[in-house]
Order: C-alpha cells, then structure tokens, then sequence
C-alpha cells in the first residue's frame, strides 16, 4: 500500500492511488521501471477498495467477494453442479413410486447414491440457492468495487497530462515542434480528431480526444442485468412466486389447484378425431388420429366469508392454449379413460339366480357405507383398497388412485346381526369361504375421460426477461464501441502523443495514423 500519495504535481490522491488523479504520473515505485502502464488504465489506476481495506472482516468478505477468480470459480461449481442434476430425472419427473424407492429400482447403485446426496431435488435445495446467492453477491461487489473509481477518474479527467504518462501509453510518439508551429499543429490534430467523431478539449498546449465512453460501462450493465437476472430466479424459491405441478381431474370433479387458493372443475374432457376424408393418403396413418383435445374447465375460488365455492372464470383448454387467470395457467397435458365407478352383481350360489346389483364410486367410498340389493340384502365396504397389493403376506394400498382396487365386502339380510365376508380383487378370481351364501361378481365398468393439467404461476418472468434484456444491452454497449482517448500536449519544443483504448488497438492505430496525416504530423506509432 502507497501511504505518501502526493504527487509532485501538488495533488494529495487517495491512499492506493497508482497514477496520479491529475496529471496521471505513475506514483507506484513498482511500476515506474516499466515501458508502458497499460494494466493501470484498467481502471485509471484508481484506489479500490479491495485493494486497500483488510483490517476488519467486512473488508475480508468484500475483498473475497470483489475476486474475478472467486466469480469465475462459483460459476463453474453451480455449471457443474447444474450438470449432475441432469444425469438423473429429478424428483418431480419420476413415474412412479416414492423416490426412495424408484432411483435405487431405476438405476441402481448410482440412482440410490444420487439419491442419497440430495442430487435428486436440487434445484430446491439450500446450497444450490446458496450457489446462486454468492453469485449474485460476487457481481454486486465486483461492480461496485470497480465501477464507482472507474466512475470518478472518468467524469473528473484532466485535459493536461503529465508527460511521463503520455509517453508510458501502449501508443506514443513525440516529434520535434517549433514554438512558432505548435497551435497550428494542436488546431490541425484537434480538427483532424473531430471528423473522426472525438470530443475534443483543448487547454493551453494540451489536447484531450475521446469518443466511446459508453463501452467502459457496457460490463457494468450486463453485471446489472445479470444481477437482476439471478434475483428473479431466486424469486422462485420464495411461496407463491413460482409453481410447476401436474394433476390429473376426471369429468364432473373438482379438485383444488396445488398449492393455490384455487379449485376447478372439469365440465367435460374430449378427444376430436380426424375424419378419413381429412387425412392424407400419403401420410401414413391408419385407424384414428386424434385431431385436438379439450377440457373445459371452471375455476372457482372459495369465499372467504361462506366458505362456499365461488366461479371466478370459466374456459375451454387445448393443447398450447391454457386456462390462464391472474399469474395462474392451466396446460392441457393428457387425456386418457379412467375408470369411475364399477357395478357389481350379488348372486345366490347353491340357485345361481341373481339377487341385484349395487354400483360403487372408486373416488368416494365412506366407511362402513351400505350398498342395498335387492329387497332384502345389504352390502356394506368393510376395508377398501385403491391400489392393491402384497407386502409380508398382509393387503396393503400402494397408492390413493384405483389402479388396482380390492374389497373386503359384509353381505347380511335386513335384521341380521352379523353377515358373511367376501373379497373382491381386480383382476383376480379369489376364491371365498365355502360357506358363503352369496358370490359377488364384476357386472360392469363405468368409465369417464381424464385430464392431465399442467400447473404453471411464474410471477418471477418478467424479472428474469428484464434482467435478461439488461444484460444484452450492456453486451452490444462494450462488444460494438470502443473507448478511445488521444492525449496531446506540447512541452520544451517536444510534440507528445499518447493513444488508449480498451480494445481493437490496431482500428485506434490506424484512425490516429490518418488523422496526423491530416494534421501534417508524420506520427510513427509504436509497435505492439
């Protein structure tokens, strides 16, 4: 660290300063030895933060933070964290099963290690949101701790130069010029200069030219953009800012939204085909192809004084045209029959002679319901089981959905205290007790169309679209201009010329080379 800033121009910098802030003379005795003081125009050789604070620990974590290395490397661990995500499906992508269960089924040692290390849900895990929290905090203090010196030694630039730091740019020259000759030729550059489109400053025998100042703040307004970018996705961790859900609804049901404040119910659930005439005999295509499908959907919100069910708004959905009603869209995303009800026949065994029929909801069966048949039976649900299968030699439900529904059924006459049992296993001729007075059999099927609704809310898009535009704007600001400075300055009979830019030095060389041409100055510009 420089402690005596003070340059022999007069001026007092800022400790850390490494050109001086007025006349811009090196004062690093570090960099006196060297030809050209290229990197210290990065930032004007400005004093930055992070390069003169270490005492406390907010000076260690802003120091940390203002890292490019330590950006660079946080970028890369969430790009490969990102990476491990995708080898396998994530949670909310299985088929089937507990994740427990299916990643060790599916894929064995590695699916239970993926598993295991919490890989299997990332994008919603804590470190990943941390990942991506340190990111947006290395931009913040990358930006600030650059940009507000850069800001500084740009908008306070003095047109009069020390020498030294003229003849210390990556493109100098100096040329012997008569006292007598010197405002021609300063009149002539800086003419020169202004066809080239510079601004151009004169002071006594010094010039300044520049143009292209915006580039210099082109990274600053991506970082901003990306900035606003990170905070948008972060948004999405937060309730109600982002939801993407699936559920089915059969026809006639409503069913709540997912993690909204929303019902809706599906009126009605079709598929349109294709008439024969329609499809072209190139195509192909046999049997029936369907041409859209459709749910039409009701959606209702609960009044919060009657509790009651309230439509809110009401919409047919197709495919690539959802419902969508105030940050909330429904997706057409699947239609298939589903079996809803399922009829079943009591008969009589020793006279086979059928004694009625009662018909159960798979969707809404209470307990201990009774079922009539007939004049005289009653059936009643003992146990019932949606999804049905074996674990230990025990009946057991692998899931609320009837996949595979089974019933334990009490068969009585009015008035009996206590009738026989039956079981009823779909798919499955099981045999009852002997005893049993009465068999009960599958008479029919019910079945209505499902639909599978996407749900999406992403309040956080507009954020991430405008953090996004932000960022290309700052991209086209520092990829197509280029800042550009010439410093002119005539001293003891001696012409100096001193050129920057942030890049393209060969189109800076080349501009410079034909404005001194007209100028009447026979510039030889210094090799790279």
């Amino acid at each position: 660290m420089i402690e005596n800033t003070k340059c022999e121009c007069g001026h007092n910098n800022p400790v850390g300063t490494i050109l001086c802030e007025y006349c811009g003379k090196p004062l690093d005795e570090s960099i006196k030895d060297k030809q050209t003081i290229e990197q210290e125009m990065r930032y004007e050789g400005k004093a930055r933060r992070s390069q003169t604070f270490d005492s406390t620990l907010f000076d260690r974590v802003w120091n940390f933070f203002s890292s490019v290395k330590v950006a660079i490397v946080l970028i890369l661990i969430t790009l490969v964290a990102a990476g491990i995500g995708t080898i396998f499906p994530q949670e909310q992508f299985i088929r089937y099963g507990p994740p427990e269960v299916f990643y060790s089924q599916e894929y064995g040692v590695w699916g239970e290690l993926f598993y295991k290390l919490g890989l299997s849900d990332m994008y919603s895990s804590w470190w990943f949101f941390l990942l991506l929290a340190m990111i947006g905090v290395s931009l913040v203090i990358c930006s600030l701790d650059r940009v507000i010196p850069l800001y500084r030694a740009l908008k306070n630039q003095k047109v009069i130069k020390n020498t030294d730091f003229i003849s210390r740019q990556r493109i100098s020259h100096q040329e012997e010029v008569l006292l007598e000759h010197k405002d021609q030729k300063l009149d002539q550059l800086a003419h020169a200069l202004q066809k080239k489109f510079y601004h151009v400053r004169r002071d006594g025998d010094a010039l300044l030219a520049e143009k292209g100042r915006i580039s210099r703040w082109g990274p600053y307004i991506n970082h901003i953009g990306l900035i606003i970018f990170l905070f948008g996705v972060i948004l999405r961790y937060i309730p109600g800012w982002y939801l993407d859900e699936s559920m089915w609804i059969r026809e006639g049901e409503v069913k709540r939204v997912p993690e909204t404040e929303y019902y809706v119910k599906n009126a009605r659930a079709f598929a349109e085909m294709y008439d024969q005439k329609e499809i072209p005999q190139q195509s192909g295509e046999n049997g029936q192809v369907v041409k859209k499908y459709q749910t039409d959907a009701i959606l209702y919100k609960k009044d919060g004084k009657t509790g009651k069910l309230k439509p809110v708004h009401k919409q047919s959905i197709l495919v690539n045209h959802p419902l969508e009603y105030q940050g909330l869209s429904l997706f057409q995303s699947g239609l298939k029959p589903e079996v809803d009800s399922i009829t079943l026949k009591v008969t009589e065994k020793k006279t086979k002679r059928e004694q009625g029929k009662f018909t159960v909801d798979l969707y809404n069966i209470k307990p201990d319901h009774v079922y009539p048949v007939g004049g005289n039976l009653e059936v009643r649900v003992l146990e019932y089981y949606p999804d049905f299968a074996l674990e230990d030699h025990r009946p057991v439900t692998k899931s609320q959905t009837p996949n595979r529904p089974a019933f334990i059924f009490e068969v009585k006459q009015k008035g009996q205290s206590e009738g026989e049992r039956s079981w009823v296993i779909s798919g499955l001729n099981f045999e009852n007790p002997k005893t049993n007075q009465y068999d009960i059999d599958l008479s029919g099927l019910n079945t209505v169309n499902s639909s599978a609704l996407m749900v999406r809310v992403d309040k956080s898009l507009p954020v991430i679209f405008f953090g996004g535009i932000i960022s290309m704007i700052g991209l086209v600001m520092g990829f197509y201009w280029q800042h550009r400075r010439v410093w002119v300055r005539w001293k003891d009979g001696v012409l100096f010329v001193g050129a920057h830019t942030n890049k393209n030095w060969f189109s800076l060389r080349r501009e410079l080379q034909l404005a001194s041409r007209r100028a009447e100055l026979k510039l030889q510009l210094v090799k790279e």
